[in-house]
């Protein structure tokens, strides 16, 4: 039985080696201007950093002086451990049951070939052209936050040219039969403390150490973490992109092990829920400090708001929220609603618990979407022997023409 075009290319996707911290770019650029090529598509690219691309493809609208509308999906994966994969992370090996072996299968290689073999489908239907410019668009580094993608791309008038009011970006796969779509990211505060104390000989009751402010500070979040977790627990109708989750993930310090340290310096990260009063989460941050003892202080390791465009990297507090609207009232969510229903398809509407590009463009006051079209299937994003079947790949073809006919069509 011959292989569906689809799931070939989808193959030869995966079989471009992007993963960080060396991604072939170049081969991947290349690849795509070749897929583009095949469906007639225009398509250029944008270099952010020597050997790093973006690539965008265009289909001109009916009306064009409308603004466009983006799918979009990253081109990068994740760091792989061979040895713990069952079959080579960079071969697609296709198993019996039809189940695709490979790093970005799931994350999200799978997301930009169903937009393209959407597109295919629907040419091969006559339907070639929408009322909506169509921007696919391709980009590098998401895995990392680095400024030569999205981060950096979104502040740029070459982005703003391609005037973009609405974005479709990654979800993630669901092991039940209910798709999940995302209107929002929890913000990621990572935040450095310091804590001074007085050092000295290892055999002696020092007062004010490092350590004793330290056991403080853990204190602290772990109060604040287990409220959290209190609050998720009690309601079945909440999910952890509803909740903030603190966690403390490295701490440095001490000289040797005779020597009272002079100080200790906590890293925590916190995935603050848009739901809360981010002043409220900021002045408990404050609470945590001034409780830990004298002269303990903390820093944002990167600004809180994607917006800043003094400098990508500016590292403030801000209680700017990034929110799409997700009510029928919006016409783009209409359209997504209709063509989920058309399509059969029972969602959920969440707010994602990580962080994707959807934040950076969403900062640009443009909406974004989060919608992985995979369902009855693990998650196994930047897991060992990530997989994707190719009828969930196949049916998620289906589910995009139908959604990108919506969007593309709204008034």
């Amino acid at each position: 039985m011959s292989e569906d075009i689809g799931v070939t290319r989808f193959r030869e996707y995966l079989r471009v080696n992007t993963e960080q911290p060396k991604p072939d770019y170049v081969a991947c650029r290349d690849f795509l201007f070749k897929y583009a090529d095949e469906l007639g598509i225009p398509r250029r690219s944008v270099e952010t950093a020597p050997g790093t691309f973006f690539v965008i493809m265009t289909i001109e609208g009916t009306r064009p002086e409308l603004p466009s509308i983006m799918l979009y999906s990253h081109t990068d994966v994740v760091p792989t451990f061979r040895e713990f994969w069952t079959h080579d992370p960079y071969s697609a090996f296709k198993d019996e049951q039809g189940n695709i072996f490979a790093r970005g299968a799931q994350d999200m290689k799978c997301v930009g070939v169903m937009y393209m073999e959407a597109l295919r489908n629907l040419f091969a239907k006559g339907i070639k052209q929408w009322t909506r410019t169509i921007h696919i668009v391709w980009g590098p580094d998401e895995e990392i936050g680095h400024i030569n993608g999205m981060k950096g791309f979104a502040v740029t008038e070459e982005f703003k040219k391609l005037n973009i009011d609405f974005a479709l970006d990654e979800g993630i796969a669901t092991e039940d039969d209910v798709y999940k779509i995302f209107y929002a990211e929890r913000i990621p505060w990572w935040v450095k403390v310091t804590l001074p104390g007085n050092p000295g000989h290892g055999s002696k009751f020092i007062e004010e150490t490092a350590v004793e402010k330290l056991h403080k500070l853990i204190a602290s979040v772990d109060e604040f973490r287990n409220e959290q977790k209190a609050l998720l627990a009690g309601n079945p109708e909440l999910t952890v992109g509803d909740v903030t989750t603190p966690n403390v993930t490295i701490i440095n310090g001490g000289v040797q092990v005779n020597v009272v340290p002079e100080k200790f310096e906590a890293y925590i990260d916190i995935r603050v829920t848009p739901l809360q009063d981010l002043d409220v989460v900021r002045a408990r941050v404050d609470k945590w400090a001034k409780e830990a003892g004298d002269g303990v202080k903390y820093e944002f390791m990167q600004s809180t708001n994607p917006a800043d465009k003094s400098t990508v990297d500016f590292k403030t507090f801000s209680n700017f929220k990034l929110i799409s609207p997700n009510t029928r009232e919006d016409p783009f969510w209409a359209a997504i609603d209709d063509a989920l229903q058309k399509e059969g398809c029972k969602y959920k509407k969440e707010i994602f618990i990580g962080a994707t590009d959807s934040r950076f463009v969403r900062a640009q006051g443009i909406r974004a979407i989060g919608f992985s079209p995979i369902i009855n299937t693990p998650s196994l994003l930047h897991d060992h022997n990530e997989f994707l079947n190719e009828k969930t790949l196949l049916r998620g073809v289906q589910i995009y023409e139908t959604l990108i006919t919506n969007l593309a069509n709204v008034n």
